[in-house]
């Protein structure tokens, strides 16, 4: 995004933490694509059906996560290149049109999750009907505009305070539900059998896998890390890289609290209860405080879903403006390239909606985290050739045991989508 880049000021005090203060930020804008309204319909539908034991899935996700992220932090500060930019740079133009529309499938299934669950959190909490709050929540580019206009610091503020809003509001909900430790701390640490044995636990679990690590992330988080006005430097490069990991992890690691939190209320209220088949946030909603016996419950978990969706549109705009710029080069003025962008995302979610309406939400939101998991492997095999290049990452090339885990991730991905998709064509699932 030329009109950020270099943009934010960072301070040369000899202070690590005034240092680090500067490039908190980005890991923030892009962990709320890990909490959005996808992952809520993933979670409650996991913590519902299976109780505690997709936990882990939520953790090896988390981890993979700040992988991922760290390689696009490297790369977006190592060649000053976002990850579209380098695709243009290294493939063929076929290859480059077939890679950005795959971006763009995996920004509208990304979006549909994000502005359905907003309009279902304007629907429950103010009765606003879904299309209308759909087209109200479209309207997030000209807060983009508006707060850009003042500086990139005031949007990343604003998403820090919403994510802060989420996590608070669900450290109420832990409390409330009363879920039980020991199983919870075992299933984050070790795999169910299930998860090769059972198609429909397995399609649950790629979902959280699609939901938790986003592709077009990678391609955002490769161009916000040089919003930062840093020493372009090798010795300003690296100290770039070290502080923004910081960052990165620590947002990664307050959104894995927040996916926790969701499945844990779910499998603490519902899966204990017997209620198996919750899996549509509007159920979530209209059940939990008759069950927990706390009026206030549902408004809680309403008002977290706003404040998660309306997050989530924010940064996938931005993710649309990343991929379009850096994969077409097209220079557009700034309000009409966010308005282009955010069309574009915006359309087929409208389609959806007026097709299923406000039936079949969950399936839906379910599907397009599936979907977004399909298409990560065509952003995460570039991201980890590129920064496993000598020629084009210089001495910022990763090191061998971050190449083989890299590329162990990249197959694993690749390895778990294949599976569900014989799975789902033997018409198991």
């Amino acid at each position: 995004m030329p009109d950020v880049f270099s943009s934010v000021r960072v301070s040369r005090s000899p202070q690590f933490w005034k240092r680090l203060l500067g490039f908190l930020g980005p890991g923030f804008l892009i962990s709320v694509g890990y909490m959005d309204p996808g992952n809520w319909a993933t979670d409650i539908a996991a913590g519902s059906r299976y109780g505690y034991t997709l936990l882990f899935v939520i953790m090896l996700s988390n981890l993979m996560a700040i992988l991922l992220q760290s390689l696009a932090i490297k790369l977006g500060v190592a060649t000053e290149q976002d990850l579209a930019q380098a695709c243009r740079a290294h493939y063929s133009r076929p290859v480059n049109f077939v890679l950005w529309v795959f971006a763009e499938i995996g920004i509208a299934a990304c979006d549909l999750a994000e502005v359905i669950g907003s309009a279902i959190a304007l629907q429950l909490l103010f009765h606003i009907p879904l299309m209308a709050g759909v087209l109200i929540t479209s309207l997030d580019v000209l807060i983009i505009l508006l707060l850009q206009h003042r500086g990139f610091r005031y949007l990343e503020a604003l998403v820090i305070v919403l994510i802060g809003t989420i996590a608070a509001l669900f450290g109420v909900e832990i409390a409330l539900s009363r879920p039980e430790w020991a199983p919870i701390f075992h299933n984050l640490l070790v795999p169910s059998r299930g998860l090769v044995t059972n198609p429909e636990m397995l399609y649950i679990g790629i979902s959280i896998l699609g939901a938790t690590v986003m592709p077009h992330n990678l391609y955002l988080h490769s161009s916000l890390v040089q919003t930062r006005d840093y020493s372009r430097t090798i010795a300003g490069k690296k100290e770039a890289i070290r502080f923004a990991n910081i960052d990165s992890a620590t947002a990664l690691t307050m959104a894995l609290f927040v996916n926790a939190a969701i499945l844990v209320v779910a499998a603490a209220v519902f899966y204990r209860s017997g209620r198996f088949e919750v899996a549509e946030i509007e159920d979530a909603y209209r059940l939990l405080s008759p069950m927990l016996g706390v009026t206030g419950a549902s408004a809680i978990f309403a008002i977290a879903l706003l404040a998660s969706g309306q997050n989530s549109t924010l940064t996938g705009t931005l993710a649309g403006q990343v991929v379009m710029e850096g994969f077409l080069n097209i220079r557009l003025p700034q309000w009409l390239r966010r308005l282009v962008t955010r069309l574009t995302a915006i359309i087929p979610t409208l389609i959806v909606v007026a097709i299923y309406g406000e039936h079949g939400t969950a399936r839906l939101l379910i599907l397009s985290q599936v979907i977004l998991s399909m298409q990560l492997s065509f952003a995460v095999f570039p991201l980890v050739a590129f920064t496993s290049n000598r020629e084009k990452m210089g001495e910022f090339v990763s090191a061998g045991w971050i190449r083989m885990l890299g590329w162990t991730v990249a197959l694993v991905i690749a390895g778990l989508n294949a599976w569900l998709l014989v799975q789902i064509f033997r018409g198991r699932s």
